[in-house]
Order: structure tokens, then sequence, then C-alpha cells
């Protein structure tokens, strides 16, 4: 016994890996940090996609050059501009509507979302409208982060998991033909 107490003294004083637990304790504050930015920045870049091909869709409808204004058709039409958006067919749902421009309380505050549970409820309205008529168009997205279990991932889809939606809205009018 007597031995060890000399070791046990020195170790005691021995300041060998001190930086390692103090690492240790920085390390999960700094990967929740680096996860954040990642999913930040992957969100605003899908984001901006979503808006841009909405963009080009509405620029096509406007000027007439689509032929069968439909759902379907539109959504394939954003989804092929949209390229960072994953499972775009499955994971975007439009609502497009006719509205009075001096009455705007016509559009619904809440977003028509692709429902997960039940993917075969249609869309909330699909107007394809008339010339001369003042449009929006909603897209709405719904996405799983790329880190759910940490950071901004964790605030995105909560405590009971699943996806974020991004949303995306366009107003128009049809040019006449």
């Amino acid at each position: 016994m007597t031995r060890l107490l000399p070791f046990a003294q020195r170790l005691r004083r021995s300041e060998d890996g001190s930086s390692t637990i103090e690492f240790m304790v920085v390390l999960p504050v700094l990967l929740s940090f680096f996860f954040s930015t990642f999913e930040l920045g992957m969100m605003l870049t899908r984001q901006v996609m979503l808006d841009r091909a909405l963009d080009l869709t509405v620029r096509q409808v406007r000027i007439g050059a689509v032929e069968e204004v439909t759902h379907d058709n539109l959504k394939a039409m954003i989804c092929s501009a949209g390229a960072m958006i994953p499972d775009c067919e499955a994971a975007i749902k439009l609502e497009m509507r006719p509205v009075d421009p001096r009455a705007w309380s016509q559009l619904p505050e809440e977003a028509d979302c692709v429902d997960r549970e039940d993917p075969a409820i249609p869309a909330r309205e699909f107007t394809p409208g008339v010339s001369n008529e003042l449009m929006v168009l909603r897209a709405c997205a719904v996405l799983e982060p790329y880190f759910p279990g940490s950071g901004l991932g964790f605030a995105l889809v909560g405590e009971d998991g699943g996806a974020f939606g991004l949303l995306s809205t366009s107003a128009f009018v049809i040019e006449p033909g």
C-alpha cells in the first residue's frame, strides 16, 4: 500500500488528459452548431430552388405556353426545375385559385401540404383560370431534415419527428391569348 501512495499522489498532480476533458465538453456544442449550419444551408437551398421552380412554371402558365394547366402537369414542371427537392412528385402539393384583387381574404391562411398519413387527399382547390384573371399558385413541399435528432433539425420537426414544410407562393395574371 505504501508503494501505491507516491503513484497516487503523482497521478493526482498530473495534468495529462485535461485538454481531452475540455474537448469532450465542447464537442457536442460544436457538432450541434455544425449540423445546424448544414441543415439551415440545405433548407435555404431547397427553398430557393422551390421558389425558382415555381417562378419558371408560373412564367410558362402566364404567357400561355402550357397547353393543359392541371395539377399533375404543373407539379411535373416544378419538379423538373427544382432539382434539390428529393422525391419531388410525392413531396409537393399545389393549390391554384383565382383571387379578387380587392379582397385577398379568399385565400386561406393555412397552406395545403401533402398529408403523409393519407397522400391520396386531393388538392384543396386547383382552378386553371381564364385570361386577365388574377391567380395565386402555392406550392408546399414536405421534406425530411438531414439531421433530425440534433440542433436545427430537431427544432424543425419537433419531438414527434416527421418532416417540415416549405411554402412558395406566386401571384400572376394570365395573359390574354
